[in-house]
């Protein structure tokens, strides 16, 4: 999902709880890695890996020139084999010391929920120090255990995807927009597809 998607999609959920929420998720998560100079870990479920919102948070680090945001993806079966960026395993949440920030996204059809072994991982990560964040899932030992937490319920509005965009885009916002005024959220969906769906311009 590009800017322009991006800006659009924030449009339709203008005076929604959405827009709030995802912002402040990201504020907790800018303000963690920022104040603590860096060291975020990205984990997932052993049935997905997030991958796609380490990519928009490398994205969103060189363009706010927040280096802290830029993530180390933390695989379920990694590989020494594997490029160098997608080598790390779960043994690295091990080592999460005071000052790092892990972020956990789980929960629902796309993630699934954290098995025994991570949420123990985890929690040895918050026992050494380590600021947790968890999205997705809200249920459970995982969200007990951080510090922050955007649940993303089954059947709501946005799926986890979605989500993650927003999360990371705003985590690389130098400054927020000012809010605007509060509209039918069908009337701001419909807008969007207009949008999503008109033919390019004439004269290209």
């Amino acid at each position: 999902m590009d800017a322009v998607r991006v800006a659009l999609l924030r449009e339709v959920l203008a005076g929604t709880e959405w827009l709030g929420a995802t912002r402040r998720f990201a504020g907790a998560l800018r303000g963690s890695v920022v104040s603590h100079g860096g060291g975020l870990l990205l984990v997932g479920t052993p049935e997905y890996e997030p991958w796609h919102l380490a990519a928009h948070l490398v994205d969103e680090a060189a363009w706010s020139g927040t280096p802290e945001l830029s993530p180390t993806l933390v695989r379920h079966a990694a590989r020494p084999s594997d490029p160098a960026h997608l080598s790390v395993g779960l043994g690295r949440l091990a080592a999460a010391r005071r000052g790092e920030t892990l972020l956990v996204v789980s929960g629902g059809p796309e993630a699934g929920a954290p098995d025994v072994p991570l949420l123990e991982r985890v929690h040895d990560a918050r026992r050494a120090g380590a600021t947790v964040l968890a999205l997705g899932g809200g249920e459970g030992e995982l969200e007990s255990m951080a510090h922050e937490s955007l649940v993303v319920p089954e059947g709501s509005e946005l799926d986890l995807d979605t989500v993650q965009h927003l999360v990371s885009a705003a985590a690389g916002e130098n400054s927020l927009p000012k809010p605007r005024g509060p509209r039918r959220l069908r009337d701001r969906l419909s807008r969007l597809a207009d949008h999503l769906t008109a033919p390019p311009p004439t004269g290209w």
